[in-house]
C-alpha cells in the first residue's frame, strides 16, 4: 500500500493553439466563412481526440470583424463546444492581438509549466485599427514572443506585409488560399503540425520546415 501512495501520475502539460480568425464583411463572399468554419472545426475535432500524456492541446479562437472577442475562450480541446462565426463589419486586427498578449501573459489561464503557444493568423484584408502597437507586442514583448506563429493569406486583397511582420522570421513564410478550398487545405496543415508538435519527445521544439500540402506562398 506504501508503494502505491508514493506513485503519481503526471498530468499532460497544455499546449495552447490561439487562433486570430478575421470574420469581417469580406469573408462571407466565395463561401469562404463557410470554408474556415467547416475547417476550424473539423481541427478542433482531431484535436480533441488526442490523447497523450505529454501534452493536452487546449485552444482559444480570437475574432476579429466589427469588435474584437474570444468567441472560445482559452480551454481544453476536448471541453471545446463548436460555435459558428458569423462574417461582418470591418477588420479590427489590433483589438484581437491585444486579447492574445494579455492571454499569452496571464499566468493564470497560460501557467508556467504550459508548452510554446501556437498562435495562427487569418485574414483577407488590411486591418482598419491601431494595430502596430499590439502587433510589436505580440511579436517581440513579454512570453508571446516566444510562440511560434503560421500565417494564411486569403485572396489577392489580403495584407501581405502586415502578416510578414506578425511572422517576425525571415525563414518562415505566409501561406496564401487562393479559394475556400485552399483553406481547408492549410488547417489540415495546421491540425497536422500541431498534433506531430503534440506526440514528439520535446513539444517546445517549434518545426523549421513544413511543408503545407503544396500550397502557394508568397
Amino acid at each position: 500500500m506504501s508503494e502505491l501512495k508514493n506513485f503519481t501520475v503526471n498530468k499532460p502539460r497544455p499546449l495552447p493553439v490561439i487562433l486570430l480568425a478575421d470574420v469581417s464583411g469580406s469573408m462571407a463572399s466565395e463561401g469562404k466563412i463557410a470554408a474556415l468554419n467547416q475547417s476550424v472545426k473539423e481541427m478542433v475535432s482531431t484535436f480533441a481526440d488526442e490523447d497523450d500524456l505529454r501534452a493536452e492541446i487546449h485552444l482559444c479562437v480570437i475574432t476579429f470583424g466589427g469588435e474584437a472577442k474570444a468567441l472560445i475562450p482559452l480551454q481544453p480541446a476536448a471541453a471545446v463546444e463548436w460555435v459558428d462565426m458569423t462574417a461582418g463589419g470591418h477588420t479590427p486586427l489590433g483589438g484581437a492581438m491585444t486579447i492574445a498578449a494579455d492571454l499569452i501573459d496571464d499566468r493564470e489561464q497560460i501557467p508556467s509549466r504550459s508548452y510554446r503557444p501556437t498562435i495562427i493568423l487569418v485574414s483577407d484584408g488590411i486591418p482598419n485599427d491601431e494595430w502596430e502597437p499590439s502587433l510589436k507586442r505580440l511579436t517581440t514583448e513579454g512570453r508571446a514572443a516566444k510562440a511560434d506563429r503560421i500565417a494564411l493569406a486569403i485572396g489577392s486583397d489580403a495584407d501581405e506585409e502586415m502578416l510578414k511582420r506578425f511572422l517576425n522570421d525571415p525563414e518562415k513564410r505566409v501561406y496564401y488560399a487562393e479559394d475556400a478550398r485552399r483553406i481547408k487545405e492549410f488547417f489540415q496543415f495546421v491540425t497536422m503540425s500541431v498534433t506531430q508538435r503534440s506526440r514528439s519527445a520535446n513539444p517546445n521544439q517549434i518545426p523549421r520546415s513544413r511543408s503545407p500540402f503544396g500550397m502557394e506562398d508568397f
